[in-house]
């Protein structure tokens, strides 16, 4: 059989994934370009107090790496990172890396992907798999005198470690899950925090379990504790919250209820609570997993503003009813940009294609990996991969297996190229969008789940379809060519 050679863009999990499951497969032609001098995307750029995974910690791990050594339930950003750099050593996947190599322009020559990096190193492949991730381009708002500031500013991806908020007047712009969670270690850390609130959220306690050293002693010698662990997490998650999303009415029913219970026992100020309560459905945005973003917004050293930022100046923020809000630190923790995925690169696929171009009208991917116009070429974790809040990490492993079929055909010379037809992808569209009708996410909210034309770009249906569907390849819906 041939020898396939890949290059893989991206060290965080599920770049180091790939590099484990094409070795396995007797792939070894593998290179791993990673603009960062270590591994671990997301858990190596965030470094907020309080960063924690909203998934179950043994369900965010890879099914063949259980981790007896999480001390949370829910586990914090530093024990993230360090179980993916146990990984990548333990399965030797620093030996396909190049760190520190950004990559500027990927693009489809004579069959073959030519990759230029920002340092000059160049690349070629015949397979070129984008493991960059969802959430990494950071999203500053776009807010009058944003520039003016005295103080220190910094996004939350870019979080500055040296500051001691002991006593700081500080004000946070946003309230997403990132806020739930480093407020409450602002608060506690002493700091006047004033929360400057566009839009409230729903948010789920779902316990704040600790995993004592027996516990872990227990899981180290019986494996089998951690996968029952795992597999209640992955019931709850399938069965209860991802239906609930999907339009499923009990299950709907009851997470609404859970939320708006939560809300109620938590807050007891009517006026707090009434600032704090959505106008929309729960589920609409994504659903905070928080257990303590409650218990500190009602501090006196902190205060939710819901007047509108009008401008910021020298001194702090200006609101629209006009007062001033002075601060010696200002937190954006304003999201990113969910849509660039592979980008800014300049990516040019079938003669010569730029993706800009390819997705000025709608972004389209066939099966949220395979993008028309560009011949094998993957793109994880695409469009329509988050299901519900179920883990990336289980949604990487199949798209992995998905690839690897397709490359074992290439490698027994069935083809030398495929490609997706323009027809597949306006029919998986058209379902996708037809599915999103019975959705939470069209619960008349905007959220960072949701395109430029408003449509929700998420899989609208159960986790177990979506890997049914993903078990077998499609192949009349792709071009397959011989002698590219």
């Amino acid at each position: 059989m041939r020898s396939p050679e890949i290059i893989i863009v991206g060290a965080g999990m599920t770049g180091i994934l790939l590099t484990i499951k094409l070795r396995e497969a007797g792939i070894n032609k593998i290179t791993v370009l990673e603009k960062a001098e270590k591994v671990g995307g997301t858990w190596r750029e965030n470094r907020y107090p309080g960063v924690a995974c909203d998934v179950p910690a043994h369900m965010y791990t890879y099914s063949f790496e259980h981790n007896p050594e999480w001390s949370d339930f829910f586990a914090k950003g530093a024990e993230i990172q360090q179980y993916f750099e146990h990984v990548a050593d333990k399965y030797k996947v620093h030996e396909h890396i190049k760190f520190k190599q950004e990559v500027s322009q990927a693009e489809r020559q004579n069959g073959r992907w030519q990759v230029t990096c920002k340092s000059g190193e160049r690349y070629e492949a015949d397979f070129l798999i984008h493991a960059t991730g969802i959430l990494h381009h950071i999203s500053l708002p776009n807010i009058a005198g944003i520039d003016s500031f005295k103080g220190e500013m910094f996004h939350t991806a870019r979080w500055d470690q040296g500051i001691d908020f002991k006593g700081k007047r500080v004000g946070v712009i946003g309230t997403g899950s990132t806020a739930a969670q480093f407020i409450p270690e602002l608060v506690n850390a002493g700091a006047e925090v004033s929360i400057f609130q566009r839009t409230p959220q729903w948010l789920l306690s779902l316990g704040s379990k600790q995993y004592s050293e027996a516990d872990k002693a227990k899981m180290r010698r019986n494996p089998k504790t951690i996968q029952r662990i795992r597999k209640q997490a992955e019931l709850g998650l399938e069965h209860i919250f991802t239906k609930a999303v999907t339009g499923q009415k009990l299950q709907g029913a009851l997470l609404s209820w859970a939320c708006k219970r939560y809300l109620r026992k938590s807050i007891k100020d009517p006026v707090l609570r009434e600032k704090l309560t959505p106008d929309y459905k729960v589920g609409c945005k994504r659903v905070i997993i928080n257990n303590t973003f409650y218990d500190a917004i009602q501090k006196p050293n902190a205060s939710l503003i819901c007047e509108g930022i009008d401008s910021i100046n020298e001194g702090g923020i200006k609101t629209k009813d006009g007062q001033q809000h002075d601060f010696d630190v200002i937190v954006l923790s304003t999201g990113f940009k969910p849509f660039n995925f592979m980008r800014p690169m300049e990516l040019l696929g079938q003669d010569g294609l730029h993706i800009d171009s390819a997705w000025k009208d709608k972004i389209n991917c066939y099966r949220s990996l395979l993008v028309p116009k560009f011949p094998n070429m993957f793109l994880m974790l695409g469009p329509y991969t988050p299901i519900g809040n179920f883990s990336v990490i289980a949604m990487s492993e199949v798209q992995t297996n998905y690839i690897l079929k397709l490359i074992k055909d290439w490698q027994k010379e069935k083809y030398d190229e495929f490609d997706v037809k323009d027809s597949a992808v306006d029919t998986f569209n058209q379902r996708m969008k037809a599915g999103m009708k019975k959705t939470t996410w069209v619960g008349g909210c905007q959220s960072w789940y949701q395109d430029a034309d408003g449509d929700p770009i998420l899989w609208p249906f159960t986790w177990k379809q979506w890997c049914q569907e993903m078990d077998q390849i499609d192949y009349q819906d792709l071009s397959l060519s011989k002698g590219a």
